[in-house]
């Protein structure tokens, strides 16, 4: 039995182990890619790779070769990364519940308003730094150009997503043959230049938010699956670290072998 949890948990720690190498992976495409927006993602799914590498080497070692030192340092950094895990789930699903879009009459696409949006995320999307950046990789997706030539059908009966409803078009409520004071805000930024359109719209900013908020839901509930699936490691993790305490205790200087059933003991 003993032999079991520590060969069970070898086995899950080289699965985790593997399992870390795509997710370095995909933060450094993350990084150098252009066609994605999702860049404040990128930090923390290096870390959590790098993490997730670390413990899985020491819980593996120590599994196999019976390490206690290794398995120690193996579990404690185990609760830590639980205690984490469990505090940004949370974290994600209190800012990233607000929001949604509204539907708009008589179209398939949504529009996105941003006081909708939890103020944490407002305050953070409202920072001109870092709308600078937002705004430039928003330019180099090139998520406009693919609704360029649109028909006003197209308008009617296609779906967009967040960004292109958000930045790509003024806000359908706009009338430019109405008096402008009476209007939303966004109905002034718009501009028809392919570099301007309605990049500087607080619809923009909102539809940037929605696209974050789903991602950060979709995080979360995996989240919640790694949570269940460490700590159902950690227990076996528990239960190496005592198999491995036993052994070490039981031969403290190294279990000794006897290969001779019947030793000689006149050697002359």
């Amino acid at each position: 039995m003993s032999s079991v949890s520590n060969t069970l948990i070898g086995f899950l720690n080289l699965l985790t182990l593997l399992a870390s190498i795509p997710i370095i992976g995909g933060g450094l495409w993350m990084a150098k890619s252009t066609a994605t927006c999702e860049s404040f993602l990128q930090r923390p799914l290096m870390v959590l790779g790098f993490v997730i590498l670390l413990i899985s080497l020491a819980g593996f070692i120590g599994a196999c070769f019976h390490v206690v030192w290794a398995l120690w340092v193996y579990l404690v950094v185990m609760l830590f990364l639980i205690a984490a895990l469990l505090a940004v789930t949370v974290f994600g699903f209190v800012v990233a519940g607000p929001g949604g879009g509204v539907e708009v009459p008589g179209r398939t696409y949504r529009e996105y308003h941003l006081q909708n949006y939890s103020p944490w995320l407002r305050k953070r999307i409202e920072n001109p730094n870092y709308w600078m950046t937002v705004r430039s990789c928003i330019l180099g997706s090139k998520a406009c150009a693919k609704i360029v030539t649109w028909t006003p059908v197209d308008y009617w009966t296609r779906d967009m997503s967040p960004v292109q409803s958000g930045c790509c078009k003024p806000p359908s409520a706009c009338n430019y043959e109405a008096p402008m004071m009476t209007q939303d805000a966004d109905c002034y930024k718009w501009n028809n230049d392919p570099n301007m359109l309605c990049y500087e719209c607080d619809s923009c900013k909102a539809g940037v938010l929605e696209d974050v908020r789903r991602d950060w839901h979709k995080l979360s509930i995996l989240n919640i699956v790694m949570v269940m699936l460490l700590i159902g490691i950690y227990f076996v993790g528990c239960c190496a670290f005592q198999n491995a305490k036993k052994a070490d205790s039981y031969y403290p200087h190294g279990q000794s072998v006897m290969y001779k059933t019947r030793p000689k003991w006149n050697f002359y």
